[in-house]
């Protein structure tokens, strides 16, 4: 029997032995540091501010409180003042109101901040609430808050646990280092999830690129009955969602469905591990592991930070830049952000900062499709990009749905096997971005409509 993978997908240039080897470095922020919140750093309804300007908060302590039932906790990292309330550059160029809190140094915690507890004295109910005061929400991907993707409908139709081990990016070597160094997380918080769901096996998903880990996770757990691990082939974008369940159980979900409605839940390893540390140790969501790479980078290397620590420091601790970056990512390659400047900070989602010292893409001028079907190929939801393409030039939002635009997962692959150099990812995020604007406008009108 094979390895475990999905129809489609490609090959690009890895890059993680720059990082791989590199232990995770804590680097703790510095008295008079500011440390800014957004407000919004998952997916749904930006959070709403709990304090205000002046008030003192402790480590751990919610700042900001979910603004709807798709939202998250804001927690600060530090102790210390808050100064502002005000929006801030984050990685997507936005700038959304946030929290800035002035590190007092102090390291003053909430009540029972890091004391033990054993989750099998808990009900369902109190661990889920844990992890909801923790402001948890998916760390490796668009934030879903990770309490409302533990609170499914009907839990007994859950059997399938995965924990996306994958880290198909390229570059991308935090989610490794954390199985190498805390592998015992990792399964601590799948027996925690375990606990919620009866009638569900944990699975923890590697490529076969990360044979260490592999090895190591497969030793945590050969006395699990209910968790094992499963070897995944290395391909891109074997860690995103949908491609991962198809590999793991064979079953496939449609944009318009959540892993839920297959059965499954599925959370990446990092976030695993805040769930452990939530539930076993007292430790809300505060810190995140992140990768500072590429070839422009002095010494790349695998960080673990408070959140809200601004990226200027990593890069800094990372020894600067050996020479000015002609590209800089907020991610990887594949799914990264480009950027124009660090001054932003860390947040929930964040993973990694990669530069690199030429823009590969930017050198490559695009010329007209040649109707290779090379994008078809590879395309891991079955889609017919060249198709697609045509749609988002003419802008026929109709046309572009009826290919089943939106099934598009944005991976990059298209655009990276595209021998053309066509813009082919870009042009789709701005079409399913006007897909779902019209929708709304749609929605709204009907509701207007209809109080009328």
């Amino acid at each position: 029997m094979g390895l475990a993978t999905f129809i489609g997908g490609v090959h690009p240039f890895e890059g993680k032995e720059l990082s791989q080897d590199r232990p995770i470095q804590v680097l703790e922020p510095q008295k008079g540091e500011e440390m800014v919140f957004p407000l919004s750093q998952h997916i749904g309804a930006p959070a709403k501010p709990l304090v205000q300007v002046g008030d003192r908060v402790l480590k751990g302590q919610i700042i900001a409180e979910p603004g709807g039932f798709i939202s998250a906790n804001v927690l600060s990292s530090v102790s210390g003042t808050v100064k502002k309330i005000e929006p801030r550059l984050v990685a997507n160029g936005a700038k959304v109101n946030s929290i800035i809190v002035e590190n007092d140094g102090e390291e003053e915690a909430i009540e029972h901040f890091g004391e033990d507890r054993d989750y099998t004295k808990l009900s369902k109910e109190e661990i889920v609430q844990i992890v909801k005061d923790a402001g948890i929400t998916g760390l490796g991907g668009a934030g879903f808050p990770t309490h409302v993707k533990l609170a499914p409908k009907d839990p007994s139709k859950i059997d399938y646990v995965i924990v996306n081990g994958a880290e198909c990016e390229p570059y991308l070597t935090s989610d490794y280092r954390l199985m190498m160094e805390q592998p015992e997380k990792i399964v601590g918080g799948v027996k925690v999830m375990l606990s919620l769901f009866e009638n569900a096996k944990g699975v923890i998903g590697i490529e076969n690129n990360k044979p260490e880990a592999i090895k190591k996770l497969k030793e945590m757990v050969k006395d699990e009955p209910r968790i094992e691990v499963c070897e995944l082939l290395t391909k891109y974008p074997q860690g995103g969602e949908r491609t991962l369940i198809k590999a793991v159980t064979g079953r496939e979900i449609s944009s318009a469905k959540l892993p839920a409605d297959a059965g499954c839940i599925v959370d990446n390893t990092d976030t695993v591990v805040s769930i452990y540390n939530a539930v076993c140790k007292t430790t809300p969501l505060i810190r995140k592991i992140i990768t500072v790479t590429g070839d422009a980078v002095t010494t790349p290397q695998n960080f673990e930070v408070r959140l809200g620590t601004n990226y200027q420091r990593l890069v800094e601790a990372a020894g600067g830049f050996k020479t000015q970056p002609e590209k800089m990512l907020s991610g990887g390659p594949m799914m990264g952000q480009a950027l124009f400047t660090i001054d932003f900070p860390v947040a929930k989602t964040s993973s990694a900062l990669t530069t690199f010292t030429k823009d590969e893409v930017a050198a490559n001028a695009p010329s007209a499709c040649i109707r290779c079907g090379r994008c078809v190929e590879v395309c891991p939801e079955h889609l017919v990009p060249v198709m697609m393409m045509k749609a988002s030039e003419r802008q026929n939002l109709d046309d572009f749905t009826a290919l089943y635009g939106m099934e598009c997962v944005e991976c990059g692959s298209c655009a990276f096997i595209c021998p053309a150099h066509r813009p082919l990812t870009q042009a789709f995020k701005q079409m399913r971005k006007a897909v779902g604007a019209a929708r709304a406008a749609a929605r709204a009108k009907a509701a207007a409509e209809a109080k009328n």
